[in-house]
């Protein structure tokens, strides 16, 4: 995991490299964004928006949206499209991987990780001739009557967020 001084270090570098300010509002929305309470979200703007307002009432919604395009672009920041029509998005984490699972019924996103999967997409690429850099998977589905997955929210309990779901 990319602690929030590192991650304040690259943003750092990063401004500094394309003449841009380091500004008490881009380190506070980069602190929220990486705060370890909320690592396994995947916030939109508008939720990244309303963590922030929580520590400072002055930070606009521009600013936000336009810090998270800098954490995208330095490398921090990772958008995804996750089945609700809203960009989310994730820490990037260089050297870390996973991939996603989303509830069709109540949108509660969780990460997993699974080598055969990994190989599987290697092996294909390989079938293509291609030599796989990076990809993004993404899977939808119901889970049936019950739901075993602690953030379901269609008993109304939980969180839409993510959660880290273990494979054996």
């Amino acid at each position: 995991m990319l602690e929030v001084e590192d991650a304040l270090s690259t943003l750092k570098t990063w401004l500094s490299e394309n003449n841009l300010k380091y500004t008490h509002q881009r380190k506070l929305i980069t602190e929220v964004f990486f705060d370890p309470a909320h690592r396994e979200t995947h916030p939109s703007v508008e939720e990244l928006f309303m963590r922030v307002r929580e520590r400072d009432s002055r930070v606009g919604y521009a600013t936000v949206y336009r810090t998270l395009k800098i954490l995208t672009d330095c490398g921090l920041a990772n958008p995804n499209r996750l089945g609700d029509n809203q960009t989310r998005y994730e820490p990037e984490v260089p050297g870390e991987h996973h991939d996603h699972l989303v509830c069709s019924e109540c949108g509660a996103v969780f990460e997993f990780e699974e080598d055969e999967i990994e190989r599987l997409q290697r092996e294909v690429a390989r079938r293509f001739g291609f030599t796989l850099d990076d990809h993004k998977m993404v899977l939808y589905g119901s889970p049936g009557e019950t739901c075993a997955l602690e953030h379901c929210q269609r008993g109304g309990a939980g969180s839409p967020h993510a959660t880290t779901i273990e494979l054996d």
